[in-house]
Parts: C-alpha cells; structure tokens; sequence
C-alpha cells in the first residue's frame, strides 16, 4: 500500500477568537482526489492554507512528504504545485514573460509554451496579464501550477469562472495528471465536478470536520443524517449535500423595497 503524500491529524487553528479548523484528520496518497467541500467560512481555505505552509497550526500533526510543511516550505514546494482563487501578478507582466519566470523557479520545469497551447491560451502569450478575463487568468493559474511537474497539487475552486466546455476538458487533464500518480487536493463548491472527479471527501462545517471518506460511503452518510422517507436512490452528490448543509435565509422582496 503506497505511503500518503499527506497525512494531516487533529489539526487545529484558531484566529484570535474563531476556531477555523477543529480536530481535523485526513490523509491524501498518491495518484488520489481529495476535494475538500462545506460552505464559505467552514475552514477550507484554513486546512488548505495548513498543507501549503503559509499558516503555521496552533496544534496538530500535519505532514507533506514526510515533512512539516511551516518549517520546510521550501523544500515541500519543489514537489507542490498550488493554484489559488485569487492571486496577484506585477502590473505589466506578459503571459509568456510570467511563465517563463515560473519556469526559472524548478530544476526541470514542464514545458509551458505546450501547456499554453493545450489550455487554450497560445494566442495570448503577448498578452499582459492584467488584461486577461477572469476565465484566462483561472487558466493561467492553473498553468502556472503546473509548470513544476508537482506531485501534489492543490487546488482552490479550480474552475470557477470557465466555460462548460473548457470545465469539462479541465476534468479531463486532471484524470490524467492523477494516473501519472500525481495527488490532488481541491477545494470546490461545484458538487458536479467533485462527483466527477474526487475519490474521497472531507466535509467540513464551522470549521469542524463532520465526514472524511468516498464518494459511496458520503453517501451512507447522508442516509444516516436524515429520515427515511427522504432517502432517494441515485440522488446526485449536489442533492445530497444540500440535504445536509447548514440552511442559509434567501432573500425577500421586503429587503429590497
């Protein structure tokens, strides 16, 4: 059985007075999906942020090749690629110019003028970044990310903002990246595309994890949470997930007139 890329026990992080994340355990293995999942403010982003190094946990066991993450970051960083929900590029960068510089970065870098052709943004190449759509930035991360051929990627809402074709042909690259062994971990609130993609789920609310497992035993879980004349077989992972997600107030028509 192939030792985990990462393994993550008890995790605990508090901001000032807010617990983010609570005694959160989990483990990702090569050649394996994880998407994390849960409502903005679960503790996502907080966990994902633990795995990258950038925040150091008040406690807990976490660890990224068999190594802490906080105190080498570095070293973690030569084998993670991370695509973030919102990044910020210098002003007057071109596309090819910021590749390149990413491409400096690694010992033996990916080639990214293909990926520029095989993400649909050759023509772009002499394009300022800052002049990109939202849709051509989200793909640009995605690039940039894997530029150092990673064995870990994280992924943070990897297609928001993309055209359903250009979604669907991202599921597909991802399928093959993990069958070359690569783990990925992806935070997403599109249900459908971790119904397509993920192997297991950690499920996450007020910064408590309530369910860490498969797609198929997310399921039982379900089952179990609710009564049984509200079961249905063959419900989608989006339905079932809202059969169980904390309920939030719509608006009404009283605060808007």
């Amino acid at each position: 059985m192939s030792q985990a890329i990462v393994q993550v026990e008890n995790l605990n992080l508090t901001y000032k007075n807010l617990h983010a994340v609570q005694n959160i355990s989990f483990s990702v293995k090569p050649g394996e999906i994880l998407a994390v999942i849960g409502q903005n403010g679960s503790g996502k982003t907080s966990t994902v942020e633990c795995i990258e190094g950038l925040r150091r946990p008040d406690s807990g066991f976490i660890q990224v090749f068999g190594k802490n993450p906080w105190t080498h970051r570095r070293e973690v960083y030569k084998e993670m690629g991370v695509q973030l929900q919102e990044a910020e590029y210098p002003a007057k960068i071109k596309v090819a110019e910021l590749c390149s510089l990413f491409a400096g970065f690694y010992e033996r870098p990916a080639d990214w003028r293909l990926l520029l052709t095989q993400i649909g943004l050759d023509e772009k190449r002499k394009c300022l970044v800052s002049k990109l759509s939202g849709g051509e930035k989200q793909r640009l991360s995605i690039l940039l990310s894997l530029i150092g051929r990673p064995k870990l990627l994280v992924l943070d809402e990897l297609t928001t903002g993309l055209d359903p074709e250009v979604r669907q042909n991202m599921w597909s690259s991802f399928e093959n990246i993990r069958k070359s062994g690569t783990a990925i971990i992806m935070v997403s609130h599109y249900l459908d595309e971790v119904e397509a993609l993920a192997d297991k789920i950690l499920y996450l609310e007020k910064g408590k994890q309530q369910f860490f497992g498969t797609k198929q035993a997310f399921r039982s879980y379900v089952k179990s949470r609710i009564s049984p004349d509200e079961w249905k077989d063959n419900l989608s992972l989006e339905k079932l997930y809202l059969m169980i997600a904390p309920k939030t107030t719509g608006l009404t028509m009283e605060g808007i007139l």
